[in-house]
């Protein structure tokens, strides 16, 4: 007798297109997480360049100081780049010798394990095989320490060719400050030599004719000093002036009313100027009246 199996095929058929598309969709994941770890894995690659060469322009932009050729930042450029690839497979060799150190240290302690569980003792060969990893780990120890020395030694130290003329140097100040005070100090011992030569001022006294009297001064005398002297000479002739003060008279240069406090120092050094022109200091007829 014939019986009908028509649900039953297409529930078998069904359940086929299930897996079919459960499989389907698995490998489609698989396929979305495959280039999605290529495109981190570029990503990460792109960073690294980038990484690189933007530290490789920020050390170029901190070394080039002032107008440089195209040939010699080429040069430095390219040198630059060495240096930074220098570091950069450095820094992977010693990584690798991290990975090397941890391997065989890994290895120590499952070998420590291994002895402590079992009960037997160890052979003589053994024994040399473990102390030759022993030195071999030390020698690995010992080749990364010096890497990081090497490393900090080159992030500490200076740039010979950056310009640091601007930044604060104790040292350099205090001989600034020492240089400056040796070139006052001999300024000044300068100025009191010349302030102490002697000059001999001719001088007139106007009583409504000219009374030419001559008188040698200092340089750093003041003009009140000057017309005391000439006072004391002019009063032994002029009956007039022998109850005169020296507020009383003037002193006139050329077409300048000198004021008492100035020296002659003053107008020499300063070459001063009058109406008619530069004055001479000390030369020309000079006079002092009531």
């Amino acid at each position: 007798m014939a019986q009908y199996k028509g649900a039953a095929s297409e529930a078998g058929r069904a359940m086929h297109l299930m897996k079919k598309r459960e499989k389907q969709r698995e490998q489609m994941e698989q396929m979305k997480q495959r280039i999605a770890e290529e495109n981190i894995m570029k990503s990460n690659i792109d960073k690294k360049f980038s990484a690189h060469y933007d530290a490789v322009e920020a050390e170029l932009k901190s070394s080039t100081v002032g107008l440089v050729t195209l040939n010699d930042m080429k040069a430095k450029q390219e040198a630059l780049v060495k240096e930074r690839e220098k570091q950069l497979a450095k820094k992977e060799q010693s990584k690798e010798l991290q990975l090397k150190l941890e391997k065989l240290r890994e290895k120590e302690r499952k070998k420590e394990a291994k002895r402590k569980i079992s009960s037997l003792s160890f052979t003589l060969e053994e024994e040399e095989e473990g102390g030759e990893e022993e030195e071999e780990v030390a020698m690995y120890e010992e080749e990364l320490e010096r890497e990081e020395i090497t490393t900090k030694k080159r992030k500490l130290g200076k740039n010979p060719d950056v310009d640091t003329s601007f930044l604060p140097d104790r040292d350099r100040e205090e001989e600034e400050n020492r240089l400056r005070e040796e070139l006052r100090q001999e300024w000044e011992a300068k100025q009191e030599k010349i302030k102490s030569e002697e000059i001999e001022i001719t001088f007139s006294y106007w009583d409504g004719s000219g009374h030419r009297r001559t008188v040698k001064m200092k340089k750093g005398n003041t003009m009140q000093q000057f017309l005391q002297k000439a006072l004391e000479i002019l009063r032994k002739d002029f009956s007039e002036l022998r109850s005169a003060g020296v507020e009383q008279l003037m002193y006139i240069k050329e077409d300048l009313i000198i004021p008492h406090h100035h020296s002659f120092y003053d107008f020499i050094v300063t070459k001063a100027r009058g109406k008619s022109g530069e004055c001479s200091w000390p030369g020309l007829p000079m006079a002092a009246c009531c």
